[in-house]
């Protein structure tokens, strides 16, 4: 198969990015692009996330497989490389937009470019802006945000501090009329802060799949079933138990006598898996 890097003629540059105030002068492919009745989802979050970040990431990316979804990203550290990740395990087409070009000698970062070649065996694309040749530098990384955002239908953020360069994607979605999601996470956390400013800002909050499905306007599949009690771990049991009625969540998280960050993962993905529901700061069993 033929993953040489191929410069793209204005016409041939995705319908979404040709939209944008400052679409690009030239682009360079290795692979394929999505196609143009794909919704694409650009991924973005922190480099160094925690457990919960990465959990959410497999969770909503995976929640997604069998749809017509393009999940992109920067090819970075972090979030970035555990989103394209999660599109491969998944079956999804993902497309990687590196802050360098595209010769494998300056494919950015170095530790990611196995990653890069599982994405063009899977079918996927790798997309700059930069010369063949061009090494990354630090302003190029904000540069190529806009082209994350603008060939998005929806931007995703996932975990964020407030410092961080993903929210200038966020913006940049903003101004491209893009939908910006994101996903609550715990008031302790660095992290947090970037995606709890975004939902006062009007993001919309993500706690599953279907949240996604939904925005992008694709039909949910029926609700899944409950595992049965005999699957679920110790701790999930434990919840359960405690919710025999509704409970406030700090209470639940108090009770289990876990860190708080644990306790987060842990009701994020019975969340996730259909076993409880939230309703403000109420959590009860479904």
């Amino acid at each position: 198969m033929d993953f040489s890097i191929q410069q793209l003629e204005p016409s041939e540059f995705p319908s979404l990015l040709k939209e944008i105030n400052d679409p690009p002068k030239q682009l360079y492919v290795r692979g394929a692009l999505p196609s143009p009745d794909m919704k694409c989802v650009t991924v973005v979050g922190a480099r160094n996330y925690s457990n919960y970040g990465k959990q959410v990431v497999e969770t909503l990316i995976g929640g997604l497989r069998g749809k017509n979804i393009a999940i992109i990203s920067g090819l970075a550290l972090g979030i970035d490389g555990l989103a394209h990740r999660a599109a491969l395990d998944a079956g999804l087409f993902t497309l990687a937009v590196p802050g360098s070009g595209l010769d494998d000698s300056v494919l950015y970062p170095r530790r990611h470019r196995q990653l890069a070649e599982e994405i063009l065996g899977s079918g996927g694309g790798l997309l700059s802006e930069f010369e063949p040749d061009f090494v990354a530098t630090k302003w190029s990384f904000p540069q190529r945000n806009r082209i994350m955002a603008g060939l998005a239908h929806a931007v995703l953020v996932i975990e964020a501090s407030l410092q961080s360069g993903t929210l200038i994607t966020s913006r940049l979605a903003t101004d491209y009329n893009r939908d910006v999601l994101t996903v609550p996470g715990s008031i302790f956390s660095e992290n947090a802060k970037g995606p709890h400013m975004l939902l006062r800002l009007g993001a919309v909050p993500i706690t599953s799949s279907s949240d996604i499905l939904e925005t992008l306007g694709i039909e949910t599949d029926d609700p899944p079933e409950r595992e049965s009690a005999a699957n679920l771990t110790e701790m999930e049991q434990a919840v359960l138990r405690l919710l025999r009625e509704p409970q406030e969540r700090d209470f639940v998280i108090r009770t289990l006598n876990i860190s708080v960050a644990d306790a987060n993962v842990l009701l994020m993905k019975m969340e996730m898996n259909n076993l409880i529901k939230r309703d403000h700061n109420f959590l009860q069993k479904i």
